[in-house]
Protein backbone atom coordinates (compact mmCIF):
# COMPACT_ATOMS: atom_id res chain seq x y z
CA UNK A 1 0.00 0.00 0.00
CA UNK A 2 1.35 3.41 -0.96
CA UNK A 3 1.86 6.11 1.65
CA UNK A 4 -1.04 8.19 0.29
CA UNK A 5 -3.44 5.26 0.35
CA UNK A 6 -2.27 4.31 3.82
CA UNK A 7 -2.98 7.73 5.30
CA UNK A 8 -6.32 7.97 3.50
CA UNK A 9 -7.26 4.59 4.98
CA UNK A 10 -6.23 5.85 8.43
CA UNK A 11 -8.45 8.92 8.04
CA UNK A 12 -11.42 6.72 7.12
CA UNK A 13 -10.87 4.48 10.13
CA UNK A 14 -10.45 7.36 12.57
CA UNK A 15 -13.52 9.12 11.16
CA UNK A 16 -15.56 5.94 11.58
CA UNK A 17 -14.42 5.60 15.21
CA UNK A 18 -15.26 9.27 15.81
CA UNK A 19 -18.78 8.63 14.51
CA UNK A 20 -19.19 5.60 16.80
CA UNK A 21 -17.95 7.46 19.88
CA UNK A 22 -20.07 10.50 19.03
CA UNK A 23 -23.32 8.51 18.81
CA UNK A 24 -22.64 6.59 22.03
CA UNK A 25 -21.67 9.80 23.82
CA UNK A 26 -24.76 11.58 22.55
CA UNK A 27 -26.96 8.81 23.97
CA UNK A 28 -25.25 9.04 27.38
CA UNK A 29 -25.34 12.85 27.45
CA UNK A 30 -29.05 13.11 26.64
CA UNK A 31 -29.70 11.00 29.75
CA UNK A 32 -27.48 13.21 31.97
CA UNK A 33 -24.90 10.52 32.70
CA UNK A 34 -21.32 11.27 33.72
CA UNK A 35 -19.76 9.75 30.59
CA UNK A 36 -20.41 12.07 27.67
CA UNK A 37 -19.45 13.01 24.14
CA UNK A 38 -15.79 13.92 24.53
CA UNK A 39 -14.94 10.95 26.73
CA UNK A 40 -16.33 8.30 24.40
CA UNK A 41 -15.01 10.03 21.27
CA UNK A 42 -11.50 10.09 22.76
CA UNK A 43 -11.76 6.46 23.86
CA UNK A 44 -12.96 5.26 20.46
CA UNK A 45 -10.45 7.25 18.41
CA UNK A 46 -7.50 6.49 20.68
CA UNK A 47 -8.25 2.76 20.48
CA UNK A 48 -8.38 3.06 16.69
CA UNK A 49 -5.04 4.85 16.66
CA UNK A 50 -3.43 2.24 18.91
CA UNK A 51 -4.77 -0.49 16.65
CA UNK A 52 -3.33 1.25 13.57
CA UNK A 53 0.00 1.67 15.34
CA UNK A 54 -0.03 -2.00 16.29
CA UNK A 55 -0.59 -3.22 12.73
CA UNK A 56 1.81 -0.67 11.27
CA UNK A 57 4.57 -1.63 13.71
CA UNK A 58 4.11 -5.34 13.05
CA UNK A 59 4.09 -4.98 9.27
CA UNK A 60 7.10 -2.65 9.15
CA UNK A 61 9.18 -4.18 11.88
CA UNK A 62 12.63 -5.53 11.09
CA UNK A 63 12.10 -8.17 13.73
CA UNK A 64 10.37 -11.25 12.28
CA UNK A 65 7.29 -12.64 13.97
CA UNK A 66 5.82 -9.32 15.09
CA UNK A 67 2.44 -9.72 16.78
CA UNK A 68 -0.12 -7.03 15.82
CA UNK A 69 -2.47 -8.10 18.61
CA UNK A 70 -0.20 -7.15 21.52
CA UNK A 71 -1.37 -3.53 21.79
CA UNK A 72 -4.96 -4.64 21.26
CA UNK A 73 -4.66 -7.06 24.15
CA UNK A 74 -3.28 -4.25 26.31
CA UNK A 75 -6.24 -2.04 25.41
CA UNK A 76 -8.71 -4.77 26.38
CA UNK A 77 -6.96 -5.17 29.73
CA UNK A 78 -6.58 -1.47 30.48
CA UNK A 79 -10.00 -0.22 29.43
CA UNK A 80 -11.55 -1.98 32.43
CA UNK A 81 -9.84 0.48 34.79
CA UNK A 82 -11.32 3.42 32.92
CA UNK A 83 -14.77 1.82 33.00
CA UNK A 84 -14.43 1.20 36.72
CA UNK A 85 -14.08 4.95 37.28
CA UNK A 86 -17.60 5.49 35.95
CA UNK A 87 -19.13 3.21 38.60
CA UNK A 88 -20.11 4.93 41.83
CA UNK A 89 -22.22 4.23 44.87
CA UNK A 90 -25.05 6.68 45.56
CA UNK A 91 -26.85 5.91 48.79
CA UNK A 92 -28.27 2.41 48.51
CA UNK A 93 -27.85 2.36 44.73
CA UNK A 94 -24.96 1.73 42.36
CA UNK A 95 -24.78 4.00 39.32
CA UNK A 96 -22.62 3.90 36.23
CA UNK A 97 -22.70 0.21 35.32
CA UNK A 98 -24.26 0.93 31.93
CA UNK A 99 -21.84 3.79 31.32
CA UNK A 100 -18.93 1.45 32.11
CA UNK A 101 -20.32 -1.01 29.57
CA UNK A 102 -20.63 1.81 27.02
CA UNK A 103 -16.96 2.67 27.59
CA UNK A 104 -16.09 -0.98 26.89
CA UNK A 105 -18.25 -0.88 23.75
CA UNK A 106 -16.62 2.34 22.53
CA UNK A 107 -13.20 0.75 22.93
CA UNK A 108 -14.29 -2.35 21.02
CA UNK A 109 -15.75 -0.22 18.22
CA UNK A 110 -12.54 1.78 18.04
CA UNK A 111 -10.50 -1.40 17.69
CA UNK A 112 -12.88 -2.70 15.03
CA UNK A 113 -12.56 0.53 13.04
CA UNK A 114 -8.80 0.40 13.49
CA UNK A 115 -8.65 -3.02 11.84
CA UNK A 116 -11.02 -1.96 9.06
CA UNK A 117 -13.94 -4.12 10.17
CA UNK A 118 -16.51 -1.46 9.42
CA UNK A 119 -19.51 -3.74 8.87
CA UNK A 120 -19.17 -5.57 12.22
CA UNK A 121 -18.62 -2.20 13.89
CA UNK A 122 -21.76 -0.78 12.27
CA UNK A 123 -23.80 -3.81 13.36
CA UNK A 124 -22.59 -3.59 16.97
CA UNK A 125 -23.15 0.20 17.01
CA UNK A 126 -26.71 -0.16 15.72
CA UNK A 127 -27.57 -2.92 18.21
CA UNK A 128 -25.93 -1.03 21.08
CA UNK A 129 -27.85 2.18 20.41
CA UNK A 130 -31.09 0.26 19.95
CA UNK A 131 -30.53 -1.52 23.26
CA UNK A 132 -29.71 1.68 25.12
CA UNK A 133 -32.68 3.63 23.75
CA UNK A 134 -35.44 1.08 23.14
CA UNK A 135 -34.79 -1.45 25.89
CA UNK A 136 -34.79 1.35 28.47
CA UNK A 137 -38.46 1.89 27.66
CA UNK A 138 -39.07 -1.86 28.00
CA UNK A 139 -37.41 -1.83 31.42
CA UNK A 140 -39.55 1.12 32.54
CA UNK A 141 -42.66 -0.68 31.28
CA UNK A 142 -42.11 -4.06 32.91
CA UNK A 143 -39.64 -3.22 35.72
CA UNK A 144 -40.60 0.30 36.89
CA UNK A 145 -39.26 -0.17 40.43
CA UNK A 146 -35.52 0.14 39.88
CA UNK A 147 -34.09 2.29 42.70
CA UNK A 148 -33.52 1.04 46.23
CA UNK A 149 -34.89 3.45 48.82
CA UNK A 150 -35.71 3.54 52.53
CA UNK A 151 -39.13 4.66 53.73
CA UNK A 152 -39.21 5.81 57.37
CA UNK A 153 -42.56 6.17 59.13
CA UNK A 154 -42.79 7.49 62.69
CA UNK A 155 -46.05 7.10 64.60
CA UNK A 156 -47.34 8.25 67.95
CA UNK A 157 -48.28 5.20 70.00
CA UNK A 158 -48.45 1.66 68.67
CA UNK A 159 -51.87 1.62 66.99
CA UNK A 160 -50.65 1.23 63.42
CA UNK A 161 -52.49 -0.57 60.65
CA UNK A 162 -49.44 -2.30 59.15
CA UNK A 163 -51.56 -4.18 56.61
CA UNK A 164 -52.87 -0.87 55.27
CA UNK A 165 -49.34 0.56 55.21
CA UNK A 166 -48.17 -2.34 53.07
CA UNK A 167 -51.21 -1.99 50.81
CA UNK A 168 -50.64 1.76 50.29
CA UNK A 169 -46.95 1.29 49.49
CA UNK A 170 -47.62 -1.60 47.13
CA UNK A 171 -50.37 0.27 45.27
CA UNK A 172 -48.01 3.27 44.95
CA UNK A 173 -45.57 1.14 42.96
CA UNK A 174 -43.12 0.18 45.69
CA UNK A 175 -41.76 -3.37 45.86
CA UNK A 176 -41.30 -4.38 49.49
CA UNK A 177 -37.97 -6.01 50.36
CA UNK A 178 -37.48 -5.74 54.12
CA UNK A 179 -38.98 -4.08 57.21
CA UNK A 180 -37.52 -3.03 60.57
CA UNK A 181 -39.41 -1.70 63.59
CA UNK A 182 -38.22 0.45 66.48
CA UNK A 183 -40.53 0.91 69.49
CA UNK A 184 -39.71 3.59 72.10
CA UNK A 185 -41.72 3.01 75.29
CA UNK A 186 -40.35 6.14 76.94
CA UNK A 187 -41.48 8.48 74.13
CA UNK A 188 -44.40 6.30 73.06
CA UNK A 189 -43.15 6.31 69.48
CA UNK A 190 -43.10 3.55 66.87
CA UNK A 191 -40.80 3.76 63.87
CA UNK A 192 -41.07 1.56 60.78
CA UNK A 193 -38.29 1.42 58.20
CA UNK A 194 -39.07 -0.28 54.91
CA UNK A 195 -36.42 -1.17 52.34
CA UNK A 196 -38.15 -0.94 48.97
CA UNK A 197 -37.59 -0.85 45.24
CA UNK A 198 -39.08 2.44 44.07
CA UNK A 199 -40.21 3.58 40.61
CA UNK A 200 -38.35 6.45 38.96
CA UNK A 201 -41.27 8.84 39.45
CA UNK A 202 -43.01 9.05 42.83
CA UNK A 203 -45.77 11.36 44.05
CA UNK A 204 -44.43 11.48 47.60
CA UNK A 205 -47.09 13.88 48.89
CA UNK A 206 -49.89 11.65 47.62
CA UNK A 207 -48.29 8.64 49.34
CA UNK A 208 -47.92 10.63 52.57
CA UNK A 209 -51.60 11.68 52.52
CA UNK A 210 -52.69 8.07 52.10
CA UNK A 211 -50.42 6.92 54.92
CA UNK A 212 -52.01 9.41 57.31
CA UNK A 213 -54.98 7.04 57.53
CA UNK A 214 -52.81 4.20 58.84
CA UNK A 215 -52.32 5.68 62.33
CA UNK A 216 -51.06 8.79 64.14
CA UNK A 217 -48.32 9.54 61.63
CA UNK A 218 -45.77 12.06 62.87
CA UNK A 219 -42.97 11.86 60.29
CA UNK A 220 -42.67 10.47 56.78
CA UNK A 221 -39.39 10.26 54.87
CA UNK A 222 -38.14 8.62 51.66
CA UNK A 223 -34.36 8.50 51.20
CA UNK A 224 -31.73 6.67 49.19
Amino acid sequence: MSTGNFYFDCVIRIAASFFCGFLLGLERKTRQHTVGLRTLILISMSCTLMCIISYYSASNSDVPGGDPTRITAGVVTGIGFLGGGAIMRQGLNIRGLTSAAVIWTAAALGLACGTGLFIPAAIVLAISLSSLILLEKVEWRFFPAEKTKTIRLEYSGSSVNTALVRKVLTESGFVMRDMNIDRSLEKDRTVFEYSVKAPSEIDSLAVCRRLEDTGSLLNFRISD
